[in-house]
């Protein structure tokens, strides 16, 4: 006698058998392995020195917030006006200080459009938010203008800061104004903005728009080249193309520059191009990326003629 054929489990009322998977697909609960998606173009822009200056901008519109949180105002008088205290005014019982024109002139009104003389420009109790504002454009001017890399960069840095802090911490700031003339620098709120607002446009548009009309676009085994404005795009072959990063001006290009850095680029072939691109954003990883997207090229190369 044959051996019993054991009975087939038996099977719940409803239930479904799961369809098999997909030809292709990764069954369910089985990880699939993902990787970073390869770079098919890279596009590298230099910028004009104009980046450098939002610090301007961007204090310039801290300082108008801070003045008209501050709660002073200017007022507008002949010269020779005197304030006189403990006087009392109609209607009042308390003493007050009076501001009172030399004889035979008058306080002008605080605008054109108005009679009225009553202050209302918004200005700071101190002088502060003007030296702040004064010291960050002729800082900025500075940076953008005279390039030191390397070692001389870190030694003008801590100079900078040595002597600024020094002077800060001994309370000499007010004694070096005076000295320059009694130089009081104050700014109302609308002239932070009327530098700042115009300043600020003219960035956005430099930046993002002007500067994008001169760039390197890098693909496999090709890359597209304009390097002024006008002019028409060069495409050659990556080939021979040797990319060096110049040292870096640690104040400009890592404080004001976000890791920003000067690419120079010389091309191999009929062209033989040799151009700087100044000013580059994240040029670091940038030269990784275009390293590696070059390398492709390569080893693509090797294995057709293998």
């Amino acid at each position: 006698m044959s051996p019993a054929t054991p009975a087939a489990p038996a099977v719940p009322a409803g239930y479904v058998a799961p369809a098999p998977p997909s030809p292709g697909l990764a069954p369910a609960g089985v990880p699939v392995a993902t990787g970073p998606v390869p770079d098919e173009e890279i596009r590298v822009y230099g910028h004009n020195n104009l980046f450098y200056w939002w610090p301007v901008w961007a204090v310039g519109f801290l300082m108008a917030f801070l003045t008209y949180i501050d709660g002073h105002v200017m007022a507008i008088v002949p010269a020779g006006t005197t304030v006189e205290s403990g006087q009392v005014l109609p209607g009042e019982n308390k003493p007050q200080e009076v501001l009172v024109p030399p004889p035979g002139q008058h306080v002008p009104p605080s605008s054109s459009k108005s009679d009225d003389p009553s202050p209302r420009l918004r200005v700071a109790a101190n002088n502060n938010y003007g030296v702040i504002f004064i010291g960050t454009i002729l800082l900025v001017v500075i940076v953008t203008n005279l390039t030191l890399r390397g070692l001389a960069s870190i030694i003008a840095i801590a100079m900078l800061a040595i002597v600024g802090l020094t002077l800060g911490l001994l309370g000499w700031w007010d004694d070096v104004l005076w000295w320059l003339g009694g130089l009081d620098v104050r700014m109302n709120a609308g002239g932070y903005l009327a530098i700042a607002i115009p300043l600020f446009l003219i960035w956005v548009f430099s930046t993002f728009v002007y500067d994008h009309y001169t760039y390197l676009i890098v693909t496999r085994g090709q890359v597209r080249i304009r390097k002024e404005i006008g002019e028409g795009e060069i495409a050659v072959d990556t080939s021979g193309m040797h990319l060096e990063k110049k040292r870096d001006d640690i104040f400009r290009h890592w404080l004001l520059g976000f890791g920003s850095g000067d690419l120079r680029v010389k091309t191999g072939g009929p062209s033989n191009l040799d151009f700087d691109l100044p000013n580059v954003l994240f040029i670091g990883s940038k030269l990784s990326r275009i390293h590696d997207l070059i390398r492709e090229k390569e080893v693509s190369h090797q294995s057709a003629g293998a």
